[in-house]
Protein backbone atom coordinates (compact mmCIF):
# COMPACT_ATOMS: atom_id res chain seq x y z
CA UNK A 1 0.00 0.00 0.00
CA UNK A 2 1.67 3.59 -0.94
CA UNK A 3 1.96 5.69 1.90
CA UNK A 4 -0.30 8.79 1.32
CA UNK A 5 1.33 11.94 0.18
CA UNK A 6 -0.56 14.40 1.61
CA UNK A 7 -1.61 14.17 5.53
CA UNK A 8 -2.53 16.30 8.33
CA UNK A 9 0.66 17.32 10.72
CA UNK A 10 -1.61 16.93 13.07
CA UNK A 11 -1.62 13.10 13.03
CA UNK A 12 1.83 13.22 11.84
CA UNK A 13 2.65 15.24 15.46
CA UNK A 14 0.71 12.54 17.53
CA UNK A 15 2.25 9.33 15.89
CA UNK A 16 5.98 11.31 15.52
CA UNK A 17 5.01 11.30 19.39
CA UNK A 18 4.20 7.86 20.23
CA UNK A 19 6.83 6.65 18.16
CA UNK A 20 9.52 8.36 19.99
CA UNK A 21 8.56 7.52 22.96
CA UNK A 22 8.84 3.45 22.33
CA UNK A 23 12.71 4.08 20.68
CA UNK A 24 13.45 7.08 23.43
CA UNK A 25 12.19 5.07 26.39
CA UNK A 26 10.22 8.53 27.34
CA UNK A 27 7.20 10.07 27.25
CA UNK A 28 6.28 11.73 24.05
CA UNK A 29 8.81 14.36 23.68
CA UNK A 30 7.35 16.01 19.83
CA UNK A 31 5.38 18.75 19.10
CA UNK A 32 4.31 20.14 16.09
CA UNK A 33 3.63 23.36 14.42
CA UNK A 34 -0.10 24.72 14.49
CA UNK A 35 -0.31 24.66 10.81
CA UNK A 36 -1.71 22.35 8.83
CA UNK A 37 0.04 21.51 5.76
CA UNK A 38 -1.39 21.34 2.35
CA UNK A 39 -0.99 21.01 -1.06
CA UNK A 40 -1.92 24.62 -1.37
CA UNK A 41 0.06 25.44 1.81
CA UNK A 42 3.56 24.14 1.91
CA UNK A 43 4.76 25.98 4.51
CA UNK A 44 4.34 27.66 7.93
CA UNK A 45 2.87 31.53 7.92
CA UNK A 46 6.49 32.16 9.38
CA UNK A 47 8.32 30.51 6.38
CA UNK A 48 8.91 32.97 3.63
CA UNK A 49 10.31 31.45 0.02
CA UNK A 50 12.47 34.75 -0.96
CA UNK A 51 13.60 33.04 -4.36
CA UNK A 52 14.01 29.21 -6.25
CA UNK A 53 16.11 28.39 -8.56
CA UNK A 54 15.73 24.91 -10.26
CA UNK A 55 19.03 23.62 -11.89
CA UNK A 56 18.09 21.11 -14.58
CA UNK A 57 15.55 18.34 -15.09
CA UNK A 58 17.70 15.97 -13.65
CA UNK A 59 18.96 17.83 -10.77
CA UNK A 60 20.44 15.17 -8.73
CA UNK A 61 21.71 17.51 -6.44
CA UNK A 62 23.60 16.65 -2.92
CA UNK A 63 25.15 19.00 -0.35
CA UNK A 64 25.52 23.20 -0.77
CA UNK A 65 27.27 25.79 0.93
CA UNK A 66 26.77 29.80 1.17
CA UNK A 67 29.26 32.25 1.54
CA UNK A 68 29.13 34.07 5.35
CA UNK A 69 30.21 37.75 3.99
CA UNK A 70 27.34 39.84 2.72
CA UNK A 71 29.76 41.02 0.32
CA UNK A 72 30.25 37.65 -1.23
CA UNK A 73 26.71 36.69 -2.18
CA UNK A 74 27.42 32.81 -3.59
CA UNK A 75 26.25 29.53 -2.91
CA UNK A 76 28.07 26.38 -4.08
CA UNK A 77 26.30 23.69 -5.07
CA UNK A 78 27.46 19.99 -5.31
CA UNK A 79 25.74 18.05 -8.32
CA UNK A 80 26.03 14.02 -7.77
CA UNK A 81 24.77 12.44 -10.54
CA UNK A 82 22.62 9.76 -8.68
CA UNK A 83 21.87 7.02 -11.31
CA UNK A 84 24.05 8.08 -14.00
CA UNK A 85 21.93 11.33 -14.20
CA UNK A 86 23.01 15.09 -14.87
CA UNK A 87 26.43 16.54 -14.87
CA UNK A 88 29.15 15.56 -11.96
CA UNK A 89 30.49 18.82 -10.33
CA UNK A 90 29.90 22.18 -9.02
CA UNK A 91 27.49 25.00 -9.53
CA UNK A 92 28.11 28.44 -8.34
CA UNK A 93 24.95 30.99 -7.63
CA UNK A 94 24.80 34.61 -7.09
CA UNK A 95 22.35 34.97 -4.60
CA UNK A 96 23.03 38.87 -4.15
CA UNK A 97 19.38 39.73 -4.74
CA UNK A 98 17.57 36.45 -2.96
CA UNK A 99 14.33 36.85 -4.76
CA UNK A 100 16.16 35.74 -8.54
CA UNK A 101 18.81 33.59 -8.14
CA UNK A 102 21.41 33.27 -10.55
CA UNK A 103 24.07 30.45 -11.96
CA UNK A 104 27.01 32.39 -12.56
CA UNK A 105 28.99 28.62 -14.02
CA UNK A 106 29.26 25.53 -13.51
CA UNK A 107 33.07 23.07 -13.07
CA UNK A 108 32.35 20.05 -14.24
CA UNK A 109 34.59 16.60 -13.94
CA UNK A 110 36.24 16.18 -17.67
CA UNK A 111 35.15 12.83 -19.12
CA UNK A 112 31.48 12.38 -17.60
CA UNK A 113 30.58 9.34 -18.91
CA UNK A 114 33.44 7.32 -17.83
CA UNK A 115 32.68 7.98 -14.32
CA UNK A 116 31.29 5.70 -11.34
CA UNK A 117 29.85 8.23 -8.61
CA UNK A 118 29.65 11.57 -8.24
CA UNK A 119 29.93 15.10 -5.96
CA UNK A 120 28.99 15.25 -2.50
CA UNK A 121 29.99 17.54 0.11
CA UNK A 122 30.95 21.20 -1.10
CA UNK A 123 32.99 23.67 1.54
CA UNK A 124 34.49 27.05 1.25
CA UNK A 125 37.56 28.63 2.99
CA UNK A 126 39.60 31.88 2.83
CA UNK A 127 43.46 32.06 3.18
CA UNK A 128 45.78 35.12 2.57
CA UNK A 129 42.68 37.22 1.08
CA UNK A 130 41.53 34.77 -1.75
CA UNK A 131 38.17 32.42 -0.73
CA UNK A 132 38.64 28.67 -1.89
CA UNK A 133 35.97 26.16 -2.58
CA UNK A 134 36.76 22.68 -2.11
CA UNK A 135 34.64 19.72 -4.04
CA UNK A 136 34.49 16.13 -2.60
CA UNK A 137 33.75 13.90 -5.22
CA UNK A 138 33.71 9.89 -4.67
CA UNK A 139 34.49 7.56 -7.58
CA UNK A 140 34.45 3.88 -7.22
CA UNK A 141 36.64 1.48 -9.15
CA UNK A 142 35.57 0.68 -12.61
CA UNK A 143 36.11 3.99 -13.84
CA UNK A 144 38.49 6.78 -13.72
CA UNK A 145 39.59 8.67 -10.61
CA UNK A 146 38.84 6.25 -8.00
CA UNK A 147 41.28 8.06 -6.04
CA UNK A 148 40.53 11.18 -6.28
CA UNK A 149 39.05 12.66 -3.10
CA UNK A 150 38.47 16.66 -3.76
CA UNK A 151 39.03 19.49 -6.19
CA UNK A 152 39.87 22.73 -4.85
CA UNK A 153 38.91 26.00 -6.78
CA UNK A 154 40.12 29.67 -6.62
CA UNK A 155 36.57 31.90 -6.84
CA UNK A 156 38.49 34.71 -5.23
CA UNK A 157 37.21 37.31 -8.33
CA UNK A 158 33.44 35.76 -8.50
CA UNK A 159 31.49 36.70 -10.26
CA UNK A 160 33.44 36.73 -13.35
CA UNK A 161 33.17 33.10 -14.20
CA UNK A 162 36.00 33.05 -16.55
CA UNK A 163 37.92 33.80 -13.23
CA UNK A 164 37.16 30.70 -11.57
CA UNK A 165 40.25 28.26 -12.18
CA UNK A 166 41.15 24.82 -10.53
CA UNK A 167 43.83 25.24 -7.79
CA UNK A 168 44.89 21.34 -6.86
CA UNK A 169 43.54 17.68 -6.49
CA UNK A 170 43.67 15.87 -3.82
CA UNK A 171 43.85 12.00 -3.90
CA UNK A 172 44.56 9.14 -1.62
CA UNK A 173 45.61 6.16 -4.14
CA UNK A 174 46.16 3.83 -0.68
CA UNK A 175 42.57 4.64 0.34
CA UNK A 176 40.29 4.33 -3.29
CA UNK A 177 36.50 5.69 -2.87
CA UNK A 178 37.72 9.32 -2.58
CA UNK A 179 35.64 11.44 0.31
CA UNK A 180 32.00 11.15 1.21
CA UNK A 181 32.10 14.18 3.44
CA UNK A 182 34.11 16.96 4.42
CA UNK A 183 34.63 19.56 6.60
CA UNK A 184 36.58 22.85 6.58
CA UNK A 185 37.57 24.74 10.38
CA UNK A 186 40.07 27.14 11.80
CA UNK A 187 41.62 25.76 14.21
CA UNK A 188 43.05 27.59 17.24
CA UNK A 189 47.03 27.49 15.96
CA UNK A 190 45.22 29.73 13.28
CA UNK A 191 45.46 27.23 10.50
CA UNK A 192 42.39 25.77 8.61
CA UNK A 193 42.25 22.29 8.30
CA UNK A 194 40.10 20.27 5.59
CA UNK A 195 38.74 16.60 7.79
CA UNK A 196 37.95 14.47 5.31
CA UNK A 197 35.74 10.56 5.33
CA UNK A 198 38.15 8.14 4.07
CA UNK A 199 38.06 4.36 3.62
CA UNK A 200 39.84 3.59 6.69
CA UNK A 201 39.78 3.69 10.55
CA UNK A 202 40.34 7.37 10.71
CA UNK A 203 39.23 10.93 9.71
CA UNK A 204 42.11 12.29 7.73
CA UNK A 205 43.38 15.76 7.96
CA UNK A 206 44.79 18.32 5.62
CA UNK A 207 46.40 21.63 6.07
CA UNK A 208 44.84 24.32 3.17
CA UNK A 209 46.82 26.71 3.56
CA UNK A 210 50.00 24.33 2.82
CA UNK A 211 47.78 23.18 -0.09
CA UNK A 212 47.20 26.07 -2.06
CA UNK A 213 51.04 27.62 -1.18
CA UNK A 214 52.73 24.14 -1.35
CA UNK A 215 51.04 21.95 -2.94
CA UNK A 216 48.59 19.06 -2.12
CA UNK A 217 51.85 16.56 -1.75
CA UNK A 218 52.66 18.93 1.02
CA UNK A 219 48.90 19.28 3.03
CA UNK A 220 48.44 16.07 5.17
CA UNK A 221 48.47 16.80 8.59
CA UNK A 222 46.56 14.02 10.72
CA UNK A 223 44.06 11.64 11.53
CA UNK A 224 41.94 11.18 13.93
CA UNK A 225 41.25 7.57 14.90
CA UNK A 226 37.98 5.85 15.94
CA UNK A 227 38.36 4.14 19.32
CA UNK A 228 40.23 0.85 19.90
CA UNK A 229 37.74 -2.04 19.44
CA UNK A 230 35.29 -0.14 16.93
CA UNK A 231 35.04 -2.78 14.00
CA UNK A 232 35.68 -0.74 10.69
CA UNK A 233 34.58 -3.00 7.97
CA UNK A 234 37.75 -3.01 5.34
CA UNK A 235 37.34 -0.62 2.67
CA UNK A 236 34.59 1.23 4.55
CA UNK A 237 34.93 4.79 6.12
CA UNK A 238 35.11 4.96 10.14
CA UNK A 239 33.08 7.87 9.69
CA UNK A 240 29.64 8.88 7.62
CA UNK A 241 30.25 12.61 8.88
CA UNK A 242 31.51 15.57 10.97
CA UNK A 243 31.60 18.79 12.94
CA UNK A 244 34.55 20.61 14.60
CA UNK A 245 34.52 23.35 17.33
CA UNK A 246 36.00 25.33 19.26
CA UNK A 247 34.62 25.77 23.32
CA UNK A 248 36.27 28.79 24.98
CA UNK A 249 35.56 27.19 28.71
CA UNK A 250 38.37 24.80 27.83
CA UNK A 251 39.98 26.23 25.08
CA UNK A 252 39.75 22.79 22.94
CA UNK A 253 38.99 22.16 19.28
CA UNK A 254 36.38 19.61 19.87
CA UNK A 255 36.04 17.15 16.56
CA UNK A 256 32.48 15.85 16.71
CA UNK A 257 32.21 12.11 14.54
CA UNK A 258 29.02 9.92 13.46
CA UNK A 259 30.12 6.43 11.91
CA UNK A 260 30.75 3.22 13.25
CA UNK A 261 29.29 1.89 16.39
CA UNK A 262 27.52 5.53 16.93
CA UNK A 263 29.26 8.54 17.82
CA UNK A 264 32.57 10.24 19.19
CA UNK A 265 33.71 12.90 20.61
CA UNK A 266 37.79 13.85 20.54
CA UNK A 267 39.71 17.08 21.36
CA UNK A 268 41.82 18.11 18.21
CA UNK A 269 43.47 20.48 19.73
CA UNK A 270 46.97 18.79 19.90
CA UNK A 271 46.33 17.01 16.26
CA UNK A 272 49.23 14.82 16.67
CA UNK A 273 47.32 13.50 19.81
CA UNK A 274 43.94 13.30 19.58
CA UNK A 275 42.40 12.65 23.15
CA UNK A 276 39.38 10.55 23.23
CA UNK A 277 36.75 12.53 25.43
CA UNK A 278 33.45 10.84 25.28
CA UNK A 279 31.95 8.04 23.31
CA UNK A 280 28.26 7.42 22.63
CA UNK A 281 27.83 3.74 21.93
CA UNK A 282 25.78 1.14 22.49
CA UNK A 283 22.01 3.34 21.70
CA UNK A 284 18.94 1.55 21.11
CA UNK A 285 18.43 1.82 17.38
CA UNK A 286 21.90 2.98 15.97
CA UNK A 287 24.64 0.49 14.87
CA UNK A 288 26.48 3.68 12.46
CA UNK A 289 26.17 7.43 13.26
CA UNK A 290 25.42 10.18 10.07
CA UNK A 291 25.71 14.02 10.78
CA UNK A 292 26.52 14.76 14.49
CA UNK A 293 26.14 18.35 15.58
CA UNK A 294 26.89 20.50 19.19
CA UNK A 295 25.40 23.69 20.93
CA UNK A 296 27.64 25.97 20.40
CA UNK A 297 28.51 25.34 24.65
CA UNK A 298 28.81 22.27 23.61
CA UNK A 299 26.68 20.66 26.00
CA UNK A 300 24.08 19.23 23.90
CA UNK A 301 24.68 17.23 20.79
CA UNK A 302 21.94 16.26 17.82
CA UNK A 303 22.77 13.46 16.45
CA UNK A 304 21.44 11.60 13.19
CA UNK A 305 21.38 8.38 12.10
CA UNK A 306 19.92 7.51 8.93
CA UNK A 307 17.60 5.38 8.07
CA UNK A 308 14.07 5.48 7.70
CA UNK A 309 11.64 5.79 10.58
CA UNK A 310 14.63 7.28 12.64
CA UNK A 311 14.29 10.83 14.47
CA UNK A 312 16.87 13.20 15.47
CA UNK A 313 18.19 12.32 19.05
CA UNK A 314 19.50 14.83 21.69
CA UNK A 315 21.94 13.84 23.78
CA UNK A 316 23.30 15.16 27.02
CA UNK A 317 26.81 14.79 27.19
CA UNK A 318 27.62 16.85 30.36
CA UNK A 319 27.99 13.65 32.69
CA UNK A 320 30.81 12.60 30.55
CA UNK A 321 32.39 16.04 30.14
CA UNK A 322 32.40 16.09 34.27
CA UNK A 323 34.07 12.70 34.33
CA UNK A 324 31.22 11.03 35.65
CA UNK A 325 30.79 8.66 32.83
CA UNK A 326 32.75 7.74 29.56
CA UNK A 327 29.98 6.42 27.66
CA UNK A 328 26.32 7.65 27.21
CA UNK A 329 23.95 5.65 25.83
CA UNK A 330 20.39 7.15 26.56
CA UNK A 331 19.00 10.58 24.69
CA UNK A 332 16.89 12.84 26.40
CA UNK A 333 14.93 13.37 23.67
CA UNK A 334 14.09 13.34 20.03
CA UNK A 335 12.43 14.93 17.39
CA UNK A 336 10.94 14.03 13.92
CA UNK A 337 8.92 15.57 10.99
CA UNK A 338 6.94 12.70 10.09
CA UNK A 339 7.60 9.25 11.20
CA UNK A 340 7.21 7.67 8.24
CA UNK A 341 10.54 9.13 6.85
CA UNK A 342 13.84 10.73 7.96
CA UNK A 343 15.83 14.04 7.75
CA UNK A 344 19.43 13.89 5.92
CA UNK A 345 21.49 17.08 7.73
CA UNK A 346 20.98 20.07 9.88
CA UNK A 347 22.50 23.49 11.09
CA UNK A 348 22.11 24.45 14.71
CA UNK A 349 21.81 27.63 15.49
CA UNK A 350 20.74 28.14 19.24
CA UNK A 351 18.29 27.66 19.82
CA UNK A 352 16.91 27.02 16.39
CA UNK A 353 17.76 23.64 14.61
CA UNK A 354 17.81 24.17 10.66
CA UNK A 355 16.97 20.91 8.96
CA UNK A 356 16.94 19.76 5.26
CA UNK A 357 14.63 16.34 6.33
CA UNK A 358 14.13 14.59 2.55
CA UNK A 359 10.81 14.49 1.62
CA UNK A 360 9.58 16.82 4.47
CA UNK A 361 11.77 19.55 3.12
CA UNK A 362 12.55 22.36 5.08
CA UNK A 363 11.91 22.18 9.37
CA UNK A 364 13.00 24.14 11.96
CA UNK A 365 12.59 23.06 15.40
CA UNK A 366 13.00 24.60 18.96
CA UNK A 367 15.64 23.60 21.29
CA UNK A 368 15.73 26.09 24.10
CA UNK A 369 14.11 23.09 26.18
CA UNK A 370 16.38 20.38 25.12
CA UNK A 371 13.92 17.70 26.40
CA UNK A 372 11.05 18.97 24.81
CA UNK A 373 11.81 19.96 20.88
CA UNK A 374 9.19 22.09 19.49
CA UNK A 375 8.68 22.24 15.66
CA UNK A 376 8.10 26.26 14.89
CA UNK A 377 8.57 26.58 10.77
CA UNK A 378 8.50 23.75 7.82
CA UNK A 379 8.66 24.09 3.96
CA UNK A 380 7.92 21.56 1.85
CA UNK A 381 10.73 21.98 -1.25
CA UNK A 382 9.63 18.01 -2.37
CA UNK A 383 7.45 18.38 -5.36
CA UNK A 384 7.49 14.54 -6.41
CA UNK A 385 5.40 10.86 -5.73
CA UNK A 386 5.85 9.21 -2.68
CA UNK A 387 6.27 5.25 -3.63
CA UNK A 388 5.82 2.56 -0.88
CA UNK A 389 9.57 1.47 -0.50
CA UNK A 390 12.44 2.55 1.58
CA UNK A 391 14.45 3.96 -0.65
CA UNK A 392 12.07 6.75 -2.16
CA UNK A 393 12.03 8.38 1.15
CA UNK A 394 16.07 9.39 0.73
CA UNK A 395 14.46 12.47 -2.07
CA UNK A 396 14.19 15.54 -1.55
CA UNK A 397 15.83 17.54 0.69
CA UNK A 398 19.51 17.10 0.78
CA UNK A 399 21.69 20.27 1.97
CA UNK A 400 20.90 23.31 4.52
CA UNK A 401 22.92 26.10 5.62
CA UNK A 402 22.33 29.36 7.57
CA UNK A 403 23.90 32.84 6.89
CA UNK A 404 24.44 34.71 10.31
CA UNK A 405 24.80 37.76 9.11
CA UNK A 406 21.34 38.26 8.00
CA UNK A 407 19.33 34.87 8.73
CA UNK A 408 19.15 33.79 5.45
CA UNK A 409 18.70 29.98 5.32
CA UNK A 410 19.47 27.81 2.03
CA UNK A 411 18.32 24.39 1.13
CA UNK A 412 19.10 22.49 -1.87
CA UNK A 413 16.53 19.84 -3.02
CA UNK A 414 18.06 16.85 -4.99
CA UNK A 415 15.13 17.09 -7.31
CA UNK A 416 13.61 20.74 -7.52
CA UNK A 417 16.57 22.76 -7.16
CA UNK A 418 18.01 25.46 -4.63
CA UNK A 419 15.89 27.39 -2.47
CA UNK A 420 16.29 30.44 -0.54
CA UNK A 421 14.04 31.08 2.96
CA UNK A 422 13.68 33.85 5.49
CA UNK A 423 12.05 32.73 8.70
CA UNK A 424 9.69 35.35 10.22
CA UNK A 425 12.11 36.85 13.63
CA UNK A 426 14.92 35.54 12.81
CA UNK A 427 17.28 38.19 10.75
CA UNK A 428 21.10 37.01 11.79
CA UNK A 429 22.40 34.75 14.84
CA UNK A 430 24.93 35.78 17.17
CA UNK A 431 25.82 33.14 20.06
CA UNK A 432 26.32 36.25 22.22
CA UNK A 433 22.98 37.22 21.47
CA UNK A 434 21.29 34.12 23.34
CA UNK A 435 23.84 33.67 26.54
CA UNK A 436 25.90 31.01 23.93
CA UNK A 437 29.70 31.29 22.46
CA UNK A 438 29.65 32.45 19.02
CA UNK A 439 30.42 29.22 17.16
CA UNK A 440 28.99 27.64 14.75
CA UNK A 441 29.94 25.73 11.46
CA UNK A 442 30.74 29.26 9.48
CA UNK A 443 34.29 29.93 10.18
CA UNK A 444 35.35 33.45 10.82
CA UNK A 445 38.24 33.66 9.09
CA UNK A 446 39.61 37.23 10.09
CA UNK A 447 38.44 37.25 13.56
CA UNK A 448 40.03 35.69 16.99
CA UNK A 449 37.96 32.99 18.10
CA UNK A 450 36.27 33.88 21.34
CA UNK A 451 37.93 34.10 24.93
CA UNK A 452 41.03 34.50 22.66
CA UNK A 453 42.78 37.46 22.30
CA UNK A 454 44.20 38.65 18.93
CA UNK A 455 47.76 37.46 17.94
Amino acid sequence: MTTPRFRSRHVVAALSALLLAALLGTSPLVAQGTAQWSPLKRGSDNIEVLGHLPLGADENLADMDIEQELSRPYVYVARARYAGLGPVGLAIIDISDPTHPTKITEWQIENQDLHIGGARDVKHFKWNDRYYVVQSLQFRQGGPDSDLGAVVLDVTDLPDPSSVREVARIREPDLPGGFHNIFIYKHSNGRVYLLTTVSGPFANIYDLGTLVEDGPEHAFAGRVPVPEGAQVAPGRSAYHDFYVGYHPDTQQDRFYGGGTGGYYVYNITDLENPELLVTLTGISGISRGHTFTPTPDGRYVIAESEYQYAPLRIFDLKPALDGDVTNIRRPISGWTADWNNLTHNHEVRWPFVFVSGYLDGLQVFDISDPTNPVTVGFYDTYLGSMKSNEQSVMRGAFGVDVRNADGLIVVSDMSTGLWIFRMEGFQGWNGEDWGMPDISSAQKWDSPLPGRPIS
